[in-house]
């Protein structure tokens, strides 16, 4: 990207010498010298839209995250309720203590079948960061026999 030139003619080469096809020409520092600039400004400008995209984002993740835990808060209320409301009314068949024993068992049983299921997929997990590690591992051997 070059300035706009008016419509001047370049200024005569102070060497006297005539420089023909040479003219409006630049040279190769002149060149990279563009190069670069342009390079570097275009790198500033990818990050500032990548921050502008990622704060963005965030914000976006955070505001869907706000929601979820809203949502787990009113589910976890919406539990209890029902819980309650299943005491109440099995208590009138069999009596309120043994409906609430009845409603702590069912959710001890919930709560143990979830769990063993949770431990299950956790093992599915590979370590943190497995393939990293190997890599790196793999570096340090390399560093300290580079000819190997």
């Amino acid at each position: 990207m070059t300035a706009p030139t008016s419509g001047a003619h370049p200024a005569p080469d102070p060497s006297g010498a005539a420089s023909g096809a040479g003219q409006g020409e630049r040279s190769l520092g002149e060149i990279f010298s563009s190069i670069t600039t342009e390079l570097s400004t275009l790198v500033r400008q990818e990050i500032a839209l990548a921050k502008t995209e990622l704060r963005e984002d965030a914000k976006n993740a955070g505001r869907g995250a706000g929601m979820l835990a809203g949502a787990g808060v009113a589910g976890h209320l919406f539990l209890i309720s029902l819980t309650a409301l299943v005491v109440l009314a099995l208590g009138h068949l069999i009596g309120h203590a043994w409906a609430a024993l009845v409603v702590t068992v069912v959710w001890a049983v919930v709560a143990a079948v979830l769990a063993k299921s949770g431990q299950k997929e956790l093992k599915k997990v590979p370590p943190p960061l497995e393939r990293t590690t190997a890599t790196l591992k793999e570096d340090v051997q390399w560093a300290k026999h580079p000819t190997n």
